[in-house]
């Protein structure tokens, strides 16, 4: 972090059982230890899986008066209807982040878009897609820099079951690997 002024406003979106919520805790508890301000909303639907979630987190170096993201720096989609719904509040200039296992079609955006099958990845090379959060999540702070790696890092293992660290550490490698790859391509 430097001392420049920054706020990001950041969505987390998908559908319930993906874990967004939990990465949305996981991002403001790593805000919290590098020591800038943060707040953390959500919402999910009445169903407890597949309905719709999202999670919103703001970052900033200065104060901030309304607590809710309203136009996205950054925006995660791991469904398409989730990507649907919220990309029309993403700025030109933001960030879209999309799982293209789930998302078929994005429409036209001026914003960066990165696009990259997050679910099969972490089913691959972890052998099961509970982590997706956690390695998109890697991919998002990798990217974007709103947090320290290391703040990320500690805010997985201080925040997920002692019999996932392991697993969600493994993620969070693989995703800052993914965002390292997608950067030396710019």
């Amino acid at each position: 972090m430097n001392n420049k002024l920054f706020k990001k406003e950041i969505r987390l979106s998908g559908s319930g059982g993906q874990g967004l919520i939990t990465a949305g805790i996981i991002l403001a508890r790593a805000a919290v230890l590098d020591k800038v301000r943060v707040t953390q909303t959500q919402s999910y639907g009445p169903e407890s899986r597949g309905g719709a979630s999202r999670a919103d987190v703001i970052i900033s170096n200065d104060e901030f008066y309304y607590p809710e993201a309203v136009n996205f720096d950054v925006l995660l989609s791991l469904t398409q209807e989730a990507c649907d719904k919220y990309i029309v509040n993403l700025k030109d200039s933001g960030i879209l982040i999309a799982d293209t296992s789930n998302i078929k079609n994005i429409v036209h955006t001026d914003s960066k878009v990165y696009e990259l099958p997050f679910t099969d990845i972490a089913m691959n090379k972890l052998g099961t897609t509970l982590p997706t959060n956690i390695l998109t999540l890697a991919f998002l702070v990798k990217i974007t820099g709103v947090v320290t790696e290391n703040s990320l890092k500690t805010a997985v293992s201080n925040s997920v079951k002692s019999q996932y660290v392991d697993l969600n550490i493994k993620a969070l490698k693989i995703g800052f690997k993914l965002a390292s790859e997608e950067m030396a391509k710019q």
